[in-house]
Protein backbone atom coordinates (compact mmCIF):
# COMPACT_ATOMS: atom_id res chain seq x y z
CA UNK A 1 0.00 0.00 0.00
CA UNK A 2 1.39 3.54 -0.27
CA UNK A 3 3.22 5.10 2.33
CA UNK A 4 2.27 2.21 4.47
CA UNK A 5 5.15 -0.14 5.86
CA UNK A 6 4.22 -4.00 5.99
CA UNK A 7 4.11 -3.66 9.77
CA UNK A 8 1.61 -0.58 9.78
CA UNK A 9 -1.92 -1.39 10.37
CA UNK A 10 -3.99 0.20 7.44
CA UNK A 11 -5.59 3.58 8.35
CA UNK A 12 -9.64 4.18 7.98
CA UNK A 13 -10.52 5.37 4.88
CA UNK A 14 -11.58 8.49 6.31
CA UNK A 15 -7.71 9.27 7.26
CA UNK A 16 -6.25 8.27 4.39
CA UNK A 17 -8.70 10.90 2.07
CA UNK A 18 -7.92 13.68 4.68
CA UNK A 19 -4.34 13.16 4.58
CA UNK A 20 -4.05 13.02 0.96
CA UNK A 21 -6.25 15.94 0.64
CA UNK A 22 -4.14 17.96 2.99
CA UNK A 23 -0.91 16.78 2.14
CA UNK A 24 -2.16 17.81 -1.63
CA UNK A 25 -2.66 21.19 -0.90
CA UNK A 26 0.79 21.63 0.96
CA UNK A 27 1.93 20.51 -1.99
CA UNK A 28 0.25 22.91 -4.44
CA UNK A 29 1.45 25.72 -1.71
CA UNK A 30 5.03 25.08 -2.20
CA UNK A 31 4.98 24.37 -6.22
CA UNK A 32 2.03 26.66 -7.64
CA UNK A 33 4.52 29.16 -9.16
CA UNK A 34 6.19 26.27 -11.19
CA UNK A 35 2.41 24.94 -12.00
CA UNK A 36 1.79 28.63 -13.23
CA UNK A 37 5.00 29.30 -15.49
CA UNK A 38 3.71 25.38 -17.35
CA UNK A 39 0.69 26.56 -17.93
CA UNK A 40 1.81 29.92 -19.40
CA UNK A 41 4.39 28.04 -21.82
CA UNK A 42 1.43 25.02 -22.45
CA UNK A 43 -0.49 28.50 -23.95
CA UNK A 44 2.01 30.11 -25.59
CA UNK A 45 1.81 30.27 -29.61
CA UNK A 46 -1.95 30.77 -29.46
CA UNK A 47 -3.16 33.81 -30.99
CA UNK A 48 -4.27 35.18 -27.32
CA UNK A 49 -0.77 35.82 -26.49
CA UNK A 50 -0.21 39.09 -25.70
CA UNK A 51 2.56 40.83 -28.29
CA UNK A 52 6.08 41.49 -27.16
CA UNK A 53 5.94 39.14 -23.98
CA UNK A 54 7.55 35.85 -24.57
CA UNK A 55 8.60 33.29 -22.15
CA UNK A 56 11.84 31.30 -22.49
CA UNK A 57 12.29 28.23 -19.94
CA UNK A 58 10.61 27.79 -16.67
CA UNK A 59 12.51 30.43 -14.66
CA UNK A 60 12.40 33.02 -17.33
CA UNK A 61 8.98 32.64 -17.36
CA UNK A 62 8.87 33.22 -13.57
CA UNK A 63 11.24 35.99 -13.90
CA UNK A 64 8.97 37.88 -16.98
CA UNK A 65 6.14 37.35 -14.65
CA UNK A 66 7.60 39.17 -11.64
CA UNK A 67 8.84 41.25 -13.78
CA UNK A 68 5.68 42.55 -15.91
CA UNK A 69 2.82 41.35 -13.55
CA UNK A 70 4.42 41.41 -9.91
CA UNK A 71 4.97 38.08 -7.89
CA UNK A 72 1.72 37.75 -6.48
CA UNK A 73 0.97 36.26 -10.41
CA UNK A 74 2.51 33.54 -9.62
CA UNK A 75 -0.15 32.25 -7.33
CA UNK A 76 -3.11 33.23 -9.49
CA UNK A 77 -6.03 30.76 -9.25
CA UNK A 78 -4.43 29.22 -6.06
CA UNK A 79 -7.54 29.49 -4.30
CA UNK A 80 -9.40 27.09 -7.08
CA UNK A 81 -6.11 25.38 -7.17
CA UNK A 82 -7.01 24.17 -3.04
CA UNK A 83 -10.38 23.58 -4.18
CA UNK A 84 -9.28 21.03 -6.66
CA UNK A 85 -6.67 19.26 -4.26
CA UNK A 86 -9.42 18.85 -1.69
CA UNK A 87 -11.75 16.64 -3.34
CA UNK A 88 -9.28 15.68 -6.17
CA UNK A 89 -6.19 13.96 -4.62
CA UNK A 90 -8.60 12.93 -1.78
CA UNK A 91 -9.96 11.08 -4.34
CA UNK A 92 -7.42 9.79 -6.39
CA UNK A 93 -4.66 9.04 -3.99
CA UNK A 94 -6.72 8.58 -0.93
CA UNK A 95 -9.04 5.68 -2.41
CA UNK A 96 -6.14 3.99 -4.37
CA UNK A 97 -6.01 1.67 -1.96
CA UNK A 98 -8.90 0.44 -1.43
CA UNK A 99 -10.09 -0.08 -4.84
CA UNK A 100 -6.59 -1.70 -5.29
CA UNK A 101 -7.71 -4.17 -2.78
CA UNK A 102 -11.42 -4.20 -4.29
CA UNK A 103 -10.11 -5.19 -7.53
CA UNK A 104 -7.79 -7.97 -5.94
CA UNK A 105 -10.02 -9.34 -3.10
CA UNK A 106 -8.20 -8.11 -0.43
CA UNK A 107 -5.35 -10.31 -1.29
CA UNK A 108 -1.95 -8.86 -0.85
CA UNK A 109 0.89 -8.12 -3.47
CA UNK A 110 -1.69 -6.87 -6.31
CA UNK A 111 0.48 -7.40 -9.91
CA UNK A 112 1.27 -4.31 -11.71
CA UNK A 113 -1.88 -4.55 -14.03
CA UNK A 114 -4.04 -4.38 -11.27
CA UNK A 115 -2.34 -1.44 -10.07
CA UNK A 116 -3.11 0.20 -13.07
CA UNK A 117 -6.59 -0.47 -13.20
CA UNK A 118 -6.88 1.12 -9.66
CA UNK A 119 -4.84 4.27 -10.54
CA UNK A 120 -6.68 4.70 -13.52
CA UNK A 121 -10.50 4.11 -11.77
CA UNK A 122 -9.31 6.72 -9.07
CA UNK A 123 -7.62 9.31 -11.06
CA UNK A 124 -11.03 9.06 -13.52
CA UNK A 125 -13.07 8.90 -10.41
CA UNK A 126 -11.34 12.21 -9.17
CA UNK A 127 -11.70 14.31 -12.73
CA UNK A 128 -15.49 13.54 -13.19
CA UNK A 129 -15.80 15.28 -9.79
CA UNK A 130 -13.12 18.12 -9.35
CA UNK A 131 -13.44 19.05 -13.07
CA UNK A 132 -15.26 22.55 -12.68
CA UNK A 133 -11.96 23.55 -9.95
CA UNK A 134 -9.75 22.63 -12.59
CA UNK A 135 -11.17 24.82 -15.66
CA UNK A 136 -11.08 28.09 -13.29
CA UNK A 137 -7.30 27.03 -11.60
CA UNK A 138 -6.04 27.01 -15.26
CA UNK A 139 -7.94 30.41 -16.62
CA UNK A 140 -6.55 32.27 -13.47
CA UNK A 141 -3.08 30.91 -13.81
CA UNK A 142 -3.39 31.81 -17.90
CA UNK A 143 -4.76 35.18 -17.36
CA UNK A 144 -2.16 37.95 -18.14
CA UNK A 145 -2.43 40.63 -14.77
CA UNK A 146 -0.77 43.50 -17.03
CA UNK A 147 -2.40 46.85 -17.43
CA UNK A 148 -4.55 47.70 -20.52
CA UNK A 149 -5.14 43.60 -20.43
CA UNK A 150 -9.21 42.54 -20.13
CA UNK A 151 -8.99 40.59 -17.11
CA UNK A 152 -11.52 37.71 -17.53
CA UNK A 153 -12.28 36.52 -13.65
CA UNK A 154 -11.93 38.72 -10.76
CA UNK A 155 -12.90 36.05 -8.12
CA UNK A 156 -13.35 32.33 -7.94
CA UNK A 157 -16.72 32.46 -7.09
CA UNK A 158 -17.16 35.31 -9.95
CA UNK A 159 -15.43 32.57 -12.43
CA UNK A 160 -17.64 29.52 -11.73
CA UNK A 161 -20.88 32.01 -11.84
CA UNK A 162 -19.33 33.63 -15.23
CA UNK A 163 -18.39 30.08 -16.96
CA UNK A 164 -21.46 28.93 -15.96
CA UNK A 165 -23.66 31.75 -17.41
CA UNK A 166 -21.90 31.91 -20.30
CA UNK A 167 -20.86 28.35 -21.06
CA UNK A 168 -23.35 26.24 -18.77
CA UNK A 169 -22.52 23.26 -17.38
CA UNK A 170 -20.68 22.33 -20.18
CA UNK A 171 -18.17 24.92 -19.74
CA UNK A 172 -17.54 24.24 -16.18
CA UNK A 173 -16.83 20.35 -17.34
CA UNK A 174 -15.08 21.86 -20.28
CA UNK A 175 -11.81 19.26 -21.40
CA UNK A 176 -13.20 16.40 -18.89
CA UNK A 177 -12.20 13.87 -21.71
CA UNK A 178 -8.70 15.16 -22.09
CA UNK A 179 -8.21 16.29 -18.42
CA UNK A 180 -9.64 12.22 -17.32
CA UNK A 181 -7.64 10.82 -19.99
CA UNK A 182 -4.25 13.01 -18.36
CA UNK A 183 -5.11 12.44 -15.06
CA UNK A 184 -5.51 8.46 -15.22
CA UNK A 185 -2.53 8.20 -16.91
CA UNK A 186 -0.60 10.40 -14.20
CA UNK A 187 -2.26 8.89 -11.73
CA UNK A 188 -1.77 5.35 -12.26
CA UNK A 189 1.86 6.45 -13.95
CA UNK A 190 2.68 8.37 -10.30
CA UNK A 191 1.02 5.67 -7.79
CA UNK A 192 2.31 2.49 -9.62
CA UNK A 193 5.86 3.47 -10.13
CA UNK A 194 6.49 5.03 -6.84
CA UNK A 195 4.73 1.62 -5.55
CA UNK A 196 7.33 -0.19 -8.00
CA UNK A 197 10.75 2.03 -7.00
CA UNK A 198 10.23 1.98 -3.46
CA UNK A 199 9.09 -1.90 -3.21
CA UNK A 200 12.68 -2.41 -5.63
CA UNK A 201 14.88 -0.05 -2.96
CA UNK A 202 13.91 -1.50 0.11
CA UNK A 203 14.19 -5.38 -1.75
CA UNK A 204 17.40 -4.78 -2.72
CA UNK A 205 18.29 -2.83 0.66
CA UNK A 206 19.33 0.39 -1.11
CA UNK A 207 18.04 2.11 1.71
CA UNK A 208 15.49 2.02 4.18
CA UNK A 209 12.08 3.05 4.84
CA UNK A 210 12.47 6.42 4.94
CA UNK A 211 12.79 9.82 3.65
CA UNK A 212 15.41 9.37 1.37
CA UNK A 213 13.75 6.16 0.11
CA UNK A 214 10.68 8.01 -0.44
CA UNK A 215 12.15 11.08 -2.28
CA UNK A 216 13.86 8.94 -4.69
CA UNK A 217 10.52 7.35 -5.42
CA UNK A 218 8.42 10.55 -5.51
CA UNK A 219 10.96 12.24 -7.30
CA UNK A 220 11.55 9.30 -9.76
CA UNK A 221 7.83 8.66 -10.35
CA UNK A 222 7.42 12.24 -11.27
CA UNK A 223 10.09 12.24 -13.92
CA UNK A 224 7.97 9.01 -15.64
CA UNK A 225 4.78 10.19 -15.06
CA UNK A 226 5.70 13.74 -16.88
CA UNK A 227 7.29 12.10 -20.13
CA UNK A 228 3.76 9.17 -20.32
CA UNK A 229 1.25 12.62 -19.91
CA UNK A 230 2.44 15.88 -21.23
CA UNK A 231 1.27 15.49 -24.62
CA UNK A 232 -2.70 15.48 -22.75
CA UNK A 233 -1.54 18.23 -20.45
CA UNK A 234 -0.96 20.36 -23.20
CA UNK A 235 -3.78 19.33 -25.15
CA UNK A 236 -6.31 19.91 -21.97
CA UNK A 237 -4.78 23.31 -20.63
CA UNK A 238 -5.46 24.79 -24.37
CA UNK A 239 -8.79 23.26 -25.02
CA UNK A 240 -9.68 24.02 -21.21
CA UNK A 241 -8.26 28.18 -21.44
CA UNK A 242 -9.47 28.23 -24.76
CA UNK A 243 -13.34 30.61 -25.10
CA UNK A 244 -16.44 28.73 -26.87
CA UNK A 245 -15.48 27.87 -30.64
CA UNK A 246 -12.02 28.08 -30.66
CA UNK A 247 -11.30 24.60 -30.69
CA UNK A 248 -14.49 22.07 -31.72
CA UNK A 249 -13.12 19.48 -29.46
CA UNK A 250 -9.81 18.06 -27.92
CA UNK A 251 -9.10 16.00 -30.65
CA UNK A 252 -9.63 19.06 -32.90
CA UNK A 253 -7.16 21.27 -30.29
CA UNK A 254 -4.86 18.74 -30.89
CA UNK A 255 -4.70 18.10 -34.73
CA UNK A 256 -4.05 22.54 -34.49
CA UNK A 257 -1.32 22.38 -32.90
CA UNK A 258 0.23 19.15 -34.55
CA UNK A 259 -0.40 20.96 -37.76
CA UNK A 260 0.24 24.69 -36.92
CA UNK A 261 3.32 23.92 -34.48
CA UNK A 262 4.29 21.02 -35.07
CA UNK A 263 5.43 17.57 -32.60
CA UNK A 264 7.25 19.53 -29.76
CA UNK A 265 4.05 21.58 -29.16
CA UNK A 266 3.05 18.54 -27.20
CA UNK A 267 5.85 18.79 -24.88
CA UNK A 268 6.01 23.12 -24.79
CA UNK A 269 6.20 23.29 -21.03
CA UNK A 270 8.33 20.30 -19.92
CA UNK A 271 10.78 21.10 -17.61
CA UNK A 272 8.63 23.20 -15.21
CA UNK A 273 6.07 19.94 -15.52
CA UNK A 274 9.05 17.78 -14.40
CA UNK A 275 9.96 20.14 -11.82
CA UNK A 276 6.42 20.71 -10.78
CA UNK A 277 5.62 17.09 -10.41
CA UNK A 278 8.82 16.13 -9.01
CA UNK A 279 9.01 18.24 -6.19
CA UNK A 280 5.00 17.85 -5.61
CA UNK A 281 5.59 14.12 -5.52
CA UNK A 282 8.37 14.99 -2.98
CA UNK A 283 6.51 17.46 -0.56
CA UNK A 284 3.51 15.51 -0.81
CA UNK A 285 4.21 11.44 -0.71
CA UNK A 286 6.51 12.92 2.63
CA UNK A 287 3.33 15.31 4.28
CA UNK A 288 0.89 12.58 3.13
CA UNK A 289 3.10 9.93 5.32
CA UNK A 290 3.77 12.30 8.30
CA UNK A 291 0.04 13.88 7.93
CA UNK A 292 -1.57 10.19 8.26
CA UNK A 293 0.44 8.97 10.99
CA UNK A 294 -0.32 12.36 13.14
CA UNK A 295 -3.80 11.37 12.43
CA UNK A 296 -3.98 8.11 13.58
CA UNK A 297 -2.19 9.10 16.94
CA UNK A 298 -4.62 11.22 17.29
CA UNK A 299 -7.02 8.71 16.58
CA UNK A 300 -5.20 6.05 18.97
CA UNK A 301 -5.06 8.39 22.17
CA UNK A 302 -8.50 9.84 21.56
CA UNK A 303 -9.62 6.08 21.45
CA UNK A 304 -7.64 5.29 24.46
CA UNK A 305 -8.75 8.36 26.07
CA UNK A 306 -12.58 7.53 25.78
Amino acid sequence: MVGLKPSDVPPPLGVKMASAGAAACVADLITFPLDTAKVRLQIQGEKSAVEGIRYRGVFGTISTMIRTEGPKSLYNGLVAGLQRQLCFASIRIGLYDTVKDFYTGGKDNPNVLIRILAGCTTGAMAVSFAQPTDVVKVRFQAQMNLSGVARRYNGTMQAYKQIFQNEGLRGLWKGTLPNITRNALVNCTELVTYDLIKEAILRHNLLSDNLPCHFVSAFGAGFVTTVIASPVDVVKTRYMNSPPGQYKSAINCAWTMMTKEGPTAFYKGFVPSFLRLGSWNVVMFVSFEQIKRAMMATKKRMETTN
